[in-house]
């Protein structure tokens, strides 16, 4: 059966109302945001533990839970990322269970957003188009780009002129039309809006966005298979939109509903993100409902500087039923975390690697996480893109001569003679 038979259409967040599939994202009765509605008791008899688990490593197998009309057209090998037992990070942590889901080596691009554009892009083909887009604050720019050109798909970026170089390259070598517009990320998204009314383009996170949130969900399945088909009690996830941890929950609620696993979804969410600009952490902390926009970001940790966020609302009300709760951290915190990670486990994050890892160590300091119980921390970027960020932490490497004496000097070993080998 298709999993078309499976999707009730879009629905409100606010309202409720039920829309058809489209490339549409909002409710026009309150402008409430829309997302895929399901008919759980038709997935149920569809799927099972054997059925996933027989399928190829990749988050496709997971695909009747996945908002397509037909089979994947793009990024097939997306997905299936290691949950790693971080035995080391934990002793310096001082806790007893942690996991990194480590989505820093995903395919292509080496971070979480090509799970979400591979249903995006694979959504806007089934739609007929195109021309597709985004608006980025680098991760989800590199995604679109390479996604776009193994798709053949014509491709145009909109970034902040301040991303970094390096995330900046990484898009342009795939081809795509990059565009560097002066200002924040929440005014290039307003201009990709207006993009998109006017000549109707697939932008992945704006009308596709319905879909494209969908592919977050996969982050969640993998979680509870690699754990054994059960729940963490802890998940720490980095917040930029806030949608992540929305669909990381909402993933696990599905395994339950679809008898996959048969536990009740009682983890506890956390959200991090950078102290320049924290506005759903913020919202937590203080008990408003609502966030309060951040006009201009000032941190080092650009893929999460969005100052208004689309899902904060809803990321804020999460954490709080959830029992859980949000912190931030400042930039030399998530330096300090960054390098932690990889000195421990081998791991090289990028910046929001850092904000979420700074983050649960706060969390577990305070007691709001307590150190005898599971942890999993989410890692949703490589290093690689953010290197700038920990130049100046690093010390330079010594330079010597090509002479034994000088390397014997430098690592403080005493210098000695060596009986001729025997022939």
């Amino acid at each position: 059966m298709p999993s078309n038979d499976f999707v009730l259409g879009l629905k409100c967040r606010v309202c409720g109302k039920l829309y058809p599939k489209a490339a549409n994202f909002y409710c026009p009765d309150d402008h409430g945001p829309l997302e895929v509605a399901y008919d759980y008791e038709r997935i149920k008899p569809h799927v099972s533990r054997a059925k996933f688990i027989s399928r190829p490593r990749n988050m496709w197998r997971y695909r009747e839970l996945l908002p397509l009309d037909g089979e994947p057209t793009v990024g097939p090998q997306v997905g299936g990322t290691p949950l790693v037992r971080a035995d080391r990070l934990a002793d310096a942590l001082g806790v007893e269970r942690l996991w990194i889901k480590n989505d820093s080596v995903n395919f292509p691009t080496l971070s979480f957003k090509d799970r979400v554009v591979s249903v995006a892009l694979s959504k806007a083909r089934e739609f007929g188009m195109r021309m597709v887009g985004c608006a980025s604050t680098g991760n989800l720019a590199n995604s679109v780009a390479a996604l776009g050109a193994s798709a053949g798909l014509d491709t145009v970026i909109l970034v902040p002129a301040d991303l970094e170089k390096t995330k900046i390259y990484g898009t342009a070598v795939y081809g795509a039309k990059v565009v560097k517009v002066s200002g924040t990320y929440d005014q290039v998204n307003r201009l990709c809006t207006q993009i998109v009314m006017k000549y109707g383009w697939g932008f992945v996170n704006v009308n596709l966005r319905p879909f494209y949130a969908e592919g977050s969900k996969t982050f969640g399945f993998e979680i509870a298979e690699d754990l054994g088909w059960r729940f963490p009690q802890h998940v720490v996830v980095p917040m930029a939109g806030g949608a992540l941890i929305g669909k990381i929950h909402k993933g696990f609620k599905e395994l339950q509903a679809t008898g996959i696993v048969d536990q009740e979804v009682t983890t506890k969410m956390y959200g991090a993100q950078a102290t320049g600009c924290n506005p759903i952490a913020d919202c937590v902390k203080t008990g408003r409902e609502r966030h309060k926009p951040i006009k201009t970001p000032n941190t080092i940790c650009k893929s999460l500087a969005i100052g208004d966020p689309a899902d904060g609302y809803f990321a804020a009300r999460l954490i709080r039923d959830s029992g859980g709760w949000a912190e931030d951290a400042t930039d030399s915190e998530i330096v300090d975390a960054m390098l932690l990670l990889a000195k421990t486990e081998g791991i090289f994050a990028e910046t929001a690697g850092g904000a979420t890892l700074a983050v649960a160590k706060k969390l577990i300091e305070s007691g709001r996480i307590p150190r005898h119980e599971e942890i999993v921390v989410c890692i949703t970027g490589n290093g690689l893109k953010t290197q700038d960020a920990v130049f100046d932490a690093i010390e330079e490497p010594a330079t010597i001569k090509p002479a034994l004496m000088e390397f014997e000097a430098l690592a403080g070993l005493a210098s000695r003679v060596t009986e001729p080998a025997l022939v």
